[in-house]
């Protein structure tokens, strides 16, 4: 046990030196660690919310909105397919959560049942819900079929918007730059986001709640705009407000558009804020993947001499001329942006659109003046709790209790290169997990030494008892971590936020003092011994 290979004590010296190095940087001044060579470690460990100070909102997914919507798309699937067929039809319209029409020809009703059966999907994936249908086909009698949404098929896309919401955020939050977001779900229809280091909350809530849904819509001309803002809208048309002009502050008359989309912005594969080339102004360049390049240059191709708008969030962008056929898969906009706005409409666009609207319900800013005192704090009572560990270590067990700090300080400095490796981020009950880690990272060291002076009253040698007191302790070393680090898995798996910062932590913080206690002590201790030969035992 005494004899330690060659290998292992190399192993062991590497880790200690990458851990200094990996931490080092969180103990240098921010001039100093600019100034590190690019080829050197020179990552931080990030701060949480509680210690910078940084953005807290609580968000509630509108539902309403996406059930409206894909009611409203089922509605064109419905007038699509029965105007194809031929097959004459009123009423439709949409309740809440179901579509009704009357078939105006009673001998062809079977036939528009079954044109409606071939709209409805059936639910795959597995067993209990294969052949499951998302609308129940409901016939009320005289010639009326309704389409109801089933139980199943909320729940099933409430779980989809919840997932994709919570995507879309962190691609968003993501593109501004900023470090270690908590983006998790709370309760059924919520979102909860902790940005941290934040300085601008309002843009983040404006950032969030944009959906965002791009599409290119034809411009009906033809349209009376006059009757069109007394609410008499050609069908298949729709009146669309302009965005505020955010450079002059003019903003144009509203404009009647067709219903029907040119190309979506799902088609989109990169948004870039740019320049205009000709007037100097902020613009955003948007780039298709291939099936929105064809399907942009056909609609620009077919419609050459009209006008298209630019609708995000139905509200119009732009609106311009088609002058001739656009096939490059690309296209600029051009809608009085300043270089904020062009960025963050950017940001929307690269980052996707929201499936459904996201509300506001709750707001908190953390000044980081508050951090600050909680950071300065946090570092007292780390050193507060290493002082004393180190002062009873000595005190209890001298020579041996001062190799147990050094194994302690490594612990420290290789569990702040683990935070810093993983990209781990930091809070007040990280914090509290280090102190925890410091008291118990000698739990290991107490259970090896007391050991070593049993097997020393027993009457075996200085040589014997230390050999025998690492071996005999390693079982219930082993015992104990272990047990540890379960409860930490439990906490980190259970827990949410603050209680899994603090797992993270001191889980890490277990394998770290795991290693230092028996590889780290270990080498301590035979290396005193082959150097000092001892007569008696300094314990």
């Amino acid at each position: 046990m005494l004899q330690i290979p060659t290998w292992s004590k190399v192993l062991t010296i590497l880790i200690l030196v990458a851990g200094v190095l990996i931490a080092l940087p969180n103990a240098l001044p921010g001039w100093v660690d600019s100034r590190i060579p690019g080829f050197l470690p020179n990552s931080t460990v990030a701060l949480g919310l509680d210690l910078q100070g940084g953005s807290y909102l609580l968000l509630e997914v509108e539902f309403d909105q996406v059930q409206k919507d894909r009611l409203e798309s089922l509605m064109g699937d419905i007038r699509i397919a029965l105007r194809k067929a031929r097959i004459g039809y009123t009423n439709l319209q949409a309740s809440p959560d179901s579509v009704s029409l009357r078939v105006l020809d009673p001998s062809r009703y079977d036939e528009a049942k079954s044109i409606l059966g071939n709209l409805n999907p059936a639910v795959g994936g597995s067993v209990l819900s294969a052949g499951a249908r998302d609308y129940q086909l409901i016939e009320p009698g005289r010639g009326s079929l309704v389409m109801h949404m089933t139980d199943n098929f909320k729940t099933r896309t409430q779980d989809q918007i919840i997932e994709q919401s919570i995507e879309v955020v962190r691609r968003r939050i993501d593109q501004l730059g900023t470090r270690e977001p908590t983006i998790e779900k709370q309760g059924e229809d919520r979102i909860l986001v902790q940005v941290p280091g934040l300085s601008d909350p309002q843009r983040l809530i404006k950032l969030l709640g944009t959906t965002a849904k791009m599409t290119f819509q034809m411009v009906d001309d033809s349209a009376d705009e006059a009757q069109a803002a007394r609410g008499i809208v050609p069908i298949g048309d729709e009146l669309l407000k302009y965005a505020p002009n955010k450079t002059n502050g003019v903003t144009p008359p509203p404009l009647v558009v067709e219903r029907r989309v040119l190309v979506g912005g799902d088609r989109l594969t990169d948004a870039a804020q740019s320049f205009d080339p000709q007037t100097g102004q902020p613009d955003v360049t948007l780039k298709f993947d291939t099936v929105g390049a064809r399907e942009f240059g056909d609609a620009t191709k077919e419609n050459v001499g009209k006008r298209f708008a630019i609708v995000l969030d139905n509200q119009i962008i732009e609106a311009a001329s088609i002058r001739e056929p656009i096939l490059g898969g690309s296209a600029d906009i051009t809608g009085g942006f300043t270089v904020q706005n062009a960025t963050d409409l950017a940001v929307l666009l690269r980052a996707g659109a929201l499936p459904a609207p996201l509300k506001v319900i709750e707001q908190r800013t953390v000044g980081a003046e508050l951090g600050a005192d909680q950071v300065t704090a946090g570092k007292y009572s780390t050193l507060a709790g290493l002082i004393l560990v180190v002062l009873f270590m000595v005190a209890r067990y001298g020579l041996f209790g001062l190799f147990a700090d050094a194994a302690l300080v490594c612990n420290v400095i290789l569990l702040m290169a683990a935070l810093t490796a993983f990209g781990a981020t930091l809070t007040l009950p990280g914090i509290a997990g280090i102190v925890l880690t410091m008291g118990m990272a000698v739990d290991a060291n107490v259970l090896i030494y007391e050991r070593i002076r049993e097997e020393h009253r027993n009457g075996r040698s200085i040589i014997a008892s230390i050999d025998q007191g690492f071996r005999r302790a390693m079982a219930t070393i082993v015992d104990a971590n272990m047990t540890h680090l379960i409860a930490s898995l439990i906490l980190f798996q259970l827990g949410s936020g603050p209680v899994r910062g603090f797992a993270v932590t001191l889980g890490l913080g277990i394998i770290t003092s795991f290693f230092t206690a028996v590889m780290v002590t270990r080498l301590f201790v035979v290396t005193w011994l082959k150097t000092a030969r001892p007569k008696q035992l300094a314990l």
